[in-house]
């Protein structure tokens, strides 16, 4: 009896040592305890796992997203000052005073930008870049509202660059002027690659 039972221990403890390198090793392990719950459990959790892969094979694409492109932002802000504005939704009321979306509607219309079709595109794009936080920081180097590469770009538009929100969006809004003409083709762009 007691070499019966010091065998029987031994391939169990064997076979659990192997469970994992082979699966059976294990359940077989589990079916060799007395009174064990183990192959039960086994079981259901092969059935849970059959269940999950037939219903990951049964899905199936619907559809795909449309980008849109720098030349059909182009048409629809209708060059840098007027258009409905690529994203923006068409007029865009002025937000909330004292906050750096209040600074940038204002400023916008010394850059030549119709703000009520144009900051739509901007407001999408720097919540997206770093929701409007003029301290917001990104592990590649760019910084404040506009995200500059490297933010040091900023000191241009003036000595506080790291924290007057002010200051970030006179030279966001040059940038995007100078490189894009509009917010809005700077939007679009932004919504095929991820960065402007």
């Amino acid at each position: 009896m007691a070499i019966a039972l010091i065998t029987g221990t031994t391939v169990a403890g064997y076979l659990i040592v192997r469970a994992d390198r082979a699966p059976v090793g294990a359940a077989f392990a589990a079916a060799l305890l007395p009174g064990s719950r183990a192959m039960a459990v086994l079981e259901a959790e092969r059935e849970q796992m059959i269940v999950m892969d037939a219903a990951s094979h049964t899905m199936h694409l619907v559809g795909t997203p449309k980008l849109a492109s720098r030349a059909s932002a182009s048409a629809a802000s209708g060059g840098s000052g007027g258009g409905s504005g690529a994203g923006s939704g068409g007029y865009y009321p002025p937000p909330n005073p004292g906050t750096a979306q209040s600074i940038a509607y204002r400023m916008m219309p010394s850059f030549g930008f119709n703000p009520k079709t144009q900051f739509g595109c901007l407001d999408q794009m720097w919540n997206r870049e770093s929701g409007w936080r003029y301290n917001a920081y990104n592990a590649s180097g760019a910084y404040g509202i506009p995200q500059a590469l490297p933010g040091s770009k900023m000191a241009s538009a003036g000595s506080d660059w790291q924290t007057n929100p002010a200051t970030q969006i006179k030279w966001g809004l040059g940038y995007i002027k100078s490189i894009y003409g509009t917010p809005c083709n700077a939007w679009a762009f932004w919504q095929g690659h991820g960065y402007y």
